[in-house]
């Protein structure tokens, strides 16, 4: 596989604060990977060092090839789009998407050219004569993502770019990133800490806290089989749930209170008689019953019935442990309303408790 981008071994520390930590990332031709993480997890400054914006302590970068580890930025090859629009207020859009051109000495047809094919990529072609200051946050975004294509290179990196808007422009910006992706098939790695723009964008997620990935794989690895505790709870809205207990039956089956649980179906390694281990069920995977279920099903007892519209989110509580339950609508139920709750364990997760790694 040819990699478009290559982290080998690479460390900043800032002082004595270790910040990343031998990171590793190989990211193949026209793939695009999303960094996805809580604030101060390292994902930004990850993204910085591939653009050569901080100095890194150690090991190398990368890029088509090339050694870029001490590369300026402009000679990486590699457009940016930051979480600020950062655009020229006294500038048109043209003037905004044409200015690094020009300060490049490229021939003016050229630059003409290459602005009208990302404003028709970016549909802003009605938009080049005006300035920023009459243009919404979307439109602004989209100016700033032209900025970066006009310079015409194979490599993207985004910071946040739709951490500003509402809403509403983050759902119909991230269909136009997602399209622009599909159109252009260049590398692209995003920045973000939103999991909805990470599973719908992304080929690969990679999952970092505290300056480590956690777990790198596809959009739908990384939410069915997380690989530890910290990916599982992140990755999910609501959250996953986590049942404490114990193997038992040599591994068979799990002590959850006063239920046993069946694991046969559970897919994942081979599970030892252990003193402790966390079970984790999303909400969608679990179903109300009516009747019990023996070694499939637990007890429990109905706080809140949240009605969503398209669905309802159930908030129960289950051997004195708060469980969330994602149901069809199919009527309220009442506070205090004993149900039964069936696990689908073909789609479960079990954690070590010593280690939070999936069993």
């Amino acid at each position: 596989m040819t990699h478009s981008i290559s982290v080998k071994d690479l460390t900043l520390n800032f002082g004595a604060v270790s910040v990343l930590k031998q990171m590793n990332l190989d990211v193949a031709e026209g793939e695009f990977i999303v960094l996805l993480g809580p604030s101060g997890c390292g994902k930004s400054t990850l993204l910085n060092c591939i653009a050569g914006l901080l100095d890194i302590t150690d090991g190398q970068v990368w890029i088509k090839g090339a050694n870029v580890t001490w590369a300026e930025p402009a000679d990486r090859g590699i457009g940016m789009v930051f979480q600020s629009y950062a655009l020229y207020p006294q500038m048109t859009v043209r003037g905004n998407l044409s200015f690094g051109l020009q300060n490049a000495r490229m021939p003016k047809a050229e630059i003409d050219t290459r602005v009208a094919r990302v404003a028709e990529i970016l549909q802003i072609g009605p938009l080049l004569e005006r300035k920023p200051g009459a243009l919404s946050g979307g439109q602004r975004q989209r100016v700033a993502i032209g900025r970066a294509l006009v310079r015409d290179v194979d490599v993207f990196l985004f910071d946040e770019p739709l951490s500003n808007l509402d809403a509403k422009l983050r759902s119909e910006l991230r269909v136009e990133i997602k399209r622009l992706h599909t159109k252009l098939n260049n590398t692209m790695v995003y920045v973000t800490h939103d999991q909805i723009e990470a599973l719908t964008l992304a080929d690969r997620i990679a999952v970092m806290k505290g300056g480590v990935i956690q777990q790198l794989a596809d959009p739908q690895t990384i939410y069915n089989q997380p690989a530890n505790l910290f990916v599982a709870g992140f990755i999910g809205s609501p959250a996953m749930n986590f049942l404490p207990g114990m193997t038992i039956d040599g591994g068979r089956a799990f002590q959850f209170g006063a239920s046993r649980i069946d694991l046969a179906g559970y897919v994942g390694g081979a599970i030892l008689e252990r003193d402790q281990a966390i079970l984790g069920v999303r909400p969608e995977h679990i179903e109300v019953l009516t009747e019990p279920v023996p070694g499939r099903s637990i007890p429990a007892v109905v706080e809140i019935d949240e009605h969503l519209g398209a669905d309802s989110l159930l908030w129960v509580e289950a051997e004195g442990q708060p469980m969330s339950v994602r149901i069809a609508v199919e009527g309220r139920l009442a506070a205090g309303t004993p149900v039964h709750l069936g696990l689908d364990i073909a789609k479960a997760s079990l954690f070590d408790t010593k280690t939070e790694q999936r069993i």
